[in-house]
C-alpha cells in the first residue's frame, strides 16, 4: 500500500468502551462483555465484527493484555481476524503469557511479549494485523517495523483459502482479555508509516515527512535515482554518528514544525495547517569543491522534483516558501558539506475523523 490519504482513515474506533456504541462503523457483538475501568473486558466469550461491503484491502490494531495469569486464552483462541471475499488470516493466542501467533495458510509466532504485564514496566501489547486482495498478511507488534539492525521486524504469512465472506473480528472465547483501543479499516493494508493511530501523527510524520521521503525515493531524475533508497531517510536521528553510519552522498527529510494560526471553519471541524519540512543533503570527498558542487546538484533535483510534485493543489495543499542554506568550509579538516533545503506547505486539514 501507499500512505494514507484525507480519504483513507480508520472506518471503526473504540477506545475500551462498548463496542456497539463506538465511533464510525460499529461493531455487531456475538457473545457479551462488559466495560472493567479504561478497558472492555470478556471473561469468556465475545466477538466484535465489522462486514465491508466491498474492500479486500483490510486492517486492524488492539491494544490488549490478559488481566489474569491464571486464565489465559488457550492456544488456538482467536483474538483477531480479517478476512476477503478469497483469504483469512488471524491472531491467535498460543496459551502463553509471552507470544501470540498469525494464522493463515501457515503460522508463525511472535516471542518475547508481556501479554499479562508483569514487567518492572509494564506496556500494554500493541497488535497490528493486515490482509491485501492477494492474500499477503503481516503481522506488527508495538507499531515497530525494523529493529536497532534494520531488520524486518513483522511477520508474514499468506492467508488461508477462505470463502464465507468479508470480516474483520476481535475478541476470545476463552481465559480473560482486556482490550483498550480497537481501530479497523476498509480503505487498505496499511502499515504503520502508512496509517497511524493518530491522525495528528498521520499528518505531521507520514502524510508529510515520509511522503516527502517516497517521493525522492521514486524520482527519476539524474543525481537522486543514484542514491539507494537505504540513504534517503527520515531524520529520526541527526547526530554526527548517526549520519556518518551512512555512506554519502545521502538525502535526510524530517518534518522540523508544524501549527495553525485559527481554526478555519465554526465547529472546528476544518483548519489550514502550516508544516514545515527540512532536507539535509549529505556529500564527502577530499576535494571540498566538488562535494560542494555536487551536494549543490542533488539539492537542485530534490528542489525540482518535490516543486512539480508536491504541494499542488490549491485548495487543500500549497508550497507556499522555501529556503536553502548552503553549506561553506572552516576548517581545514573539514570534509563533509551538507546543504539544507526548507519548505513550508499551507494545508487544508479536516478535523473530524479522530
Amino acid at each position: 500500500m501507499s500512505i494514507a490519504t484525507t480519504n483513507q482513515y480508520w472506518t471503526s474506533r473504540n477506545h475500551g468502551d462498548d463496542p456497539t456504541a463506538s465511533d464510525g462503523e460499529v461493531w455487531s457483538a456475538t457473545g457479551s462483555g462488559a466495560a472493567d475501568g479504561d478497558y472492555w473486558k470478556i471473561t469468556s466469550s465475545g466477538y466484535y465484527s465489522v462486514t465491508p461491503s466491498t474492500s479486500d484491502d483490510l486492517t486492524i490494531l488492539a491494544t490488549v493484555f490478559y488481566p489474569n495469569a491464571a486464565d489465559i486464552p488457550a492456544d488456538g483462541t482467536t483474538l483477531m481476524l480479517l478476512r476477503s471475499d478469497s483469504h483469512a488470516v488471524e491472531v491467535q493466542s498460543t496459551g502463553l503469557a509471552t507470544s501470540v501467533k498469525i494464522v493463515g495458510a501457515t503460522a508463525s509466532t511472535f516471542s518475547d511479549l508481556d501479554l499479562t504485564m508483569v514487567d518492572i514496566e509494564p506496556y500494554i501489547t500493541t497488535l497490528r494485523l493486515t490482509l491485501d486482495a492477494s492474500g499477503n498478511a503481516k503481522l506488527y507488534v508495538h507499531e515497530i517495523m525494523e529493529d536497532d539492525f534494520g531488520t524486518d521486524r513483522s511477520l508474514s504469512v499468506t492467508g488461508s483459502s477462505d470463502t464465507t465472506g468479508r470480516l474483520i473480528k476481535w475478541g476470545s472465547n476463552d481465559g480473560e482479555t482486556k482490550w483498550g483501543t480497537v481501530y479497523a479499516t476498509h480503505h487498505g493494508a496499511f502499515n504503520p508509516d502508512e496509517l497511524s493511530q493518530s491522525a495528528f501523527y498521520q499528518a505531521t510524520l507520514n502524510r508529510l515527512g515520509l511522503s516527502l521521503r517516497n517521493t525522492l525515493r521514486n524520482s527519476k531524475r539524474g543525481t537522486i535515482k543514484e542514491i539507494p533508497d537505504s540513504s534517503i531517510v527520515y531524520g529520526y536521528d541527526l547526530s554526527s554518528a548517526m549520519i556518518m553510519r551512512l555512506t554519502p552522498p545521502t538525502i535526510h527529510i524530517l518534518t522540523s514544525g508544524s501549527g495553525s494560526d485559527s481554526f478555519d471553519t465554526l465547529g472546528g471541524t476544518s483548519i489550514y495547517q502550516n508544516n514545515d519540512a527540512r532536507i539535509m543533503i549529505t556529500t564527502k570527498g577530499t576535494d571540498y569543491k566538488e562535494s560542494y558542487r555536487f551536494g549543490l546538484r542533488i539539492l537542485g533535483d530534490v528542489f525540482d522534483e518535490l516543486y512539480t510534485n508536491t504541494g499542488l493543489n490549491g485548495s487543500i495543499d500549497s508550497l507556499t516558501s522555501y529556503e536553502v542554506s548552503l553549506d561553506t568550509k572552516v576548517d581545514n579538516d573539514e570534509m563533509i558539506c551538507i546543504h539544507q533545503l526548507s519548505l513550508t506547505y499551507m494545508r487544508r486539514e479536516r478535523m473530524v475523523h479522530r
